[in-house]
């Protein structure tokens, strides 16, 4: 709020639906406090909440988010609609919403740390450094980020616990959060198979005879439906939502006059397309495999391989330099401490004295693995295809005994952290 007060709005070209709804007593309130939390993306998901998917590229926001926060509007803040307008009782949903679930994704991310590093102090340290991560504004303002950590590190736990069927259904919300859900599916077809693995191995030193390939062929069925299944319960929001949004603008249903004439101008003026059923559909439509989803990331964010390789964003590779180092040291350093088990994907170690039933705790743990892995395919992924520079891991503590050079790390993430509380909540350019 004092950084929102202080620093005046930039005037950017993004996404500022004009308002339709009359101001009430306490709205001026609400909107000095949080404010801040309401730019950038954030106005696409409060008036998605408010307004429902209007504008085709509202589509790139996935519906669980808003739905959360109209559902918090009218129910638990409904007894202040006297007071706040729904716009009002929104930004005060964001702050506790968002508040909420980035404590429950600590308590995720603590639980899942336990299981994978197997070291509770180190697990601990983890889920304090997530709490004060540079990237926290995210976090806070009106995005999904919260939600989507608490769904993902939710699932993840559970799929380590064994409970399948559980994890499918929290990360199948996931994606109902966010499009990059469907990178869980990973998790999903590699941890079972560690266990089918280990399930196999089990049956060759204990069965013999028939019995053996009997059970064999069980573990791989089992293998198999819980794949397609899983891979089917966890795409099943995308794929809905994608429908969804082929209906609205290949089929629309929907006329021009039915739109609010302020925001109908507003589309005129920024070229947004609306869905009208006296319109020609939109080219995407008439594609073999017409997703909305990857239309409006090509046409709107220009997101694709290479696209963000220009001179003019060389300030930005800087900026993101040192988070991509760490990345490509920690999993160098996992590498060279386990470079059999890399070799062997993980899935099984032919050493006498290790394995996956007693592992090393820490980092190096087998564990790990496929967690690094993730996070090489998301940097790889992000620095050819994607257009952000937000760092994710977060400060470590006393700072005075660290040495220089990690006090240079450290004074980076803090910079990145207030800087970026700045920028973001006064529309500043900062992702």
């Amino acid at each position: 709020a004092v950084l929102n007060a202080a620093i005046p709005d930039h005037d950017a070209e993004a996404f500022r639906p004009p308002r339709t709804e009359d101001s009430l007593y306490l709205d001026w309130m609400v909107e000095w406090l949080f404010g801040g939390l309401s730019h950038w993306d954030a106005e696409h998901f409060l008036f998605i909440a408010e307004r429902g998917y209007l504008y085709e590229h509202n589509f790139a926001f996935f519906p669980l988010f808003p739905v959360i926060l109209r559902g918090l509007a009218e129910t638990l803040l409904w007894p202040l609609s006297s007071w706040l307008s729904v716009r009002g009782r929104l930004l005060v949903a964001v702050a506790l919403g968002n508040s909420a679930l980035f404590l429950l994704s600590a308590v995720a991310l603590h639980a899942l740390s336990r299981i994978v590093l197997q070291d509770r102090r180190l697990a601990l340290l983890s889920s304090l450094l997530y709490c004060i991560t540079p990237a926290n504004v995210f976090m806070t303002a009106g995005y999904s980020e919260s939600l989507f950590a608490a769904l993902t590190f939710g699932g993840l736990y559970l799929l380590e616990k064994g409970f399948i069927f559980r994890a499918c259904l929290a990360l199948s919300i996931a994606t109902a959060a966010r499009s990059n859900g469907l990178v869980n599916i990973g998790f999903l077809l590699y941890l079972p198979s560690l266990h089918a693995i280990s399930q196999i191995r089990l049956y060759r030193a204990t069965t013999k005879g028939h019995s053996k390939v009997f059970h064999y062929i069980w573990v791989i069925i089992c293998l198999l439906l819980t794949s397609v299944l899983g891979t089917a319960i966890i795409a099943l929001p995308f794929c809905a939502f994608q429908y969804y949004g082929y209906r609205t603008f290949c089929t629309p249903s929907t006329s021009l006059e039915s739109i609010p004439p302020a925001l109908l101008s507003i589309a005129e003026r920024k070229g947004y397309r609306v869905p009208d059923e006296n319109g020609p559909p939109p080219l995407w439509c008439m594609r073999p495999l017409p997703l909305l989803y990857s239309h409006i990331q090509d046409v709107y964010w220009d997101v694709g391989f290479l696209r963000y390789f220009e001179l003019k964003q060389i300030p930005n590779f800087l900026l993101a330099l040192p988070m991509a180092t760490l990345g490509i040291i920690a999993c160098y350093a996992y590498f060279q401490a386990n470079p059999e088990l890399c070799v062997r994907l993980g899935l099984w170690d032919t050493s006498a004295n290790k394995g996956l039933d007693k592992p090393t705790p820490g980092f190096f743990n087998p564990r790990v693995f496929v967690y690094v892995v993730h996070s090489a395919v998301l940097l790889v992924f992000g620095t050819l295809c994607m257009h952000v520079q937000n760092p994710i891991v977060a400060l470590l503590p006393h700072l005075k005994a660290c040495s220089s050079t990690t006090q240079g790390i450290l004074g980076y993430f803090l910079s990145y952290w207030l800087l970026g509380l700045a920028l973001h909540c006064n529309f500043l350019p900062w992702t």
